[in-house]
């Protein structure tokens, strides 16, 4: 019974951050897959789907607001939810994420809580979304 278990694709260049979700959302029973980088996880999206993206913006190399993007305009990701999660508390910056196809945002220090809750109204949503006509 263990792939009925739901999908994270964690992006986050912060090894402690990435532990943090490793740990702390098996415990809450999904399952997670922690990139680095934007390249590390398209390695990881073209192996594996996830059911969920936890995307940091703040990144060398690629940004995640324009990876956010990148995954928006593919046909094979353009419809994984993207939860977009950012040091950086500015309006402008979180509306540029949601603009780009950001499902919701979260401005760290993460609370573990308060992200669980928005992994869980995000495939709520998408439930809905299924049974509706």
């Amino acid at each position: 019974m263990g792939s009925d278990k739901k999908r994270v694709l964690a992006i986050d260049d912060d090894a402690s951050i990435c532990e943090f979700y490793n740990e702390a959302l098996r415990l809450s029973g999904y399952d997670v897959e922690c990139a680095p980088s934007a390249a590390k996880a398209r390695e990881a999206l073209a192996k594996r789907r996830p059911d969920i993206i936890l995307m940091d913006i703040m990144m060398p190399e690629q940004d995640g607001i324009s990876f956010t993007r990148e995954l928006r305009a593919d046909a094979k990701t353009s419809s994984i939810p993207i939860i977009v999660i950012s040091g950086l508390a500015d309006a402008g910056t979180l509306n540029d994420a949601l603009l780009f196809g950001a499902v919701d945002y979260m401005v760290k220090p993460i609370d573990l809580e308060a992200l669980k809750a928005k992994i869980e109204r995000t495939f709520a949503a998408l439930e809905r979304r299924k049974k509706s006509p």
